[in-house]
């Protein structure tokens, strides 16, 4: 994935919440919190995720963007994208998409196998194999399940209690935390961590000048995206096994 276009997706997202979250403030008032019983608590945790990150996260985020060069960035990123693909596919098919699923799992079999492990998108830039990125939680809203109190999660951040459920059945669909070489695992999460961060530099630096609270417009954006990507993939399903049109209806049942 190419970071310029990353950094300036990033943006249009931020600056399209913060559109939304403005409008919506103008119409109805003062934002409300729908869905966050545990404010106090989550504003807690914010400001304590906030602090390691001004403190020890983002100096190191922005200390590893600066020293490597950008091919190699790209390449981490690819990486770990790569194995995210494998779990997106299983995901896909336990919500009944078998075109995203085969995808992904192209995706992966690909870029594994022509990408040098995952260091190249051979997929993506040659091949325009289309990435979906499907979690657990989304499999959850998928089949029904309601998303949930707002959570904000020590160090990970924005979650729900319904996503929070799903990061520990992602955790055991994560390639990484199933090598038995500790300080491999250890670094490859670390610098998961890092090259994430790294490659959110710019927006976060916007959401830092325009947001008057970051904790209500980061709950705000999160809880919108989510709820955005289960009506989407709704939708999809609903589509895909609803009738074509003008097919005729499955006669009925004669009673008896």
């Amino acid at each position: 994935m190419n970071s310029t276009m990353t950094k300036k997706t990033l943006c249009r997202w931020t600056t399209a919440a913060l559109a939304l979250a403005l409008l919506q403030g103008c119409a109805s008032g003062p934002l409300a919190s729908p869905g966050d019983p545990f404010e106090p608590l989550n504003r807690g945790v914010f400001r304590f995720n906030e602090q390691l990150d001004r403190a020890v996260v983002k100096p190191v985020a922005t200390a590893y963007r600066d020293a490597t060069p950008e091919p190699v960035r790209n390449s981490v990123t690819n990486f770990f994208e790569n194995i995210s693909d494998l779990w997106s596919a299983a995901n896909s098919a336990l919500q009944a998409k078998p075109r995203e699923a085969v995808d992904s799992l192209g995706r992966f079999t690909v870029n594994t196998l022509l990408g040098v492990g995952g260091l190249f998108d051979i997929a993506g830039n040659k091949l325009k194999i289309p990435k979906h990125k499907e979690d657990f939680g989304q499999t959850l809203g998928t089949w029904g399940m309601d998303t949930g109190p707002y959570l904000v999660l020590p160090v990970l951040g924005s979650s729900s209690v319904r996503d929070t459920i799903g990061l520990f059945v992602d955790a055991q669909g994560n390639l990484v935390t199933h090598s038995r070489n500790i300080p491999v695992r250890n670094s490859l999460t670390g610098l998961r961590l890092v090259d994430t961060r790294a490659n959110l530099l710019d927006a976060g630096n916007l959401m830092d000048a325009v947001a008057l609270d970051k904790y209500t417009f980061s709950r705000d954006v999160y809880l919108h995206r989510r709820q955005s990507l289960i009506r989407e993939e709704n939708r999809q399903a609903e589509e895909r096994f609803d009738l074509p049109e003008g097919a005729p209806a499955a006669p009925a049942s004669n009673a008896k």
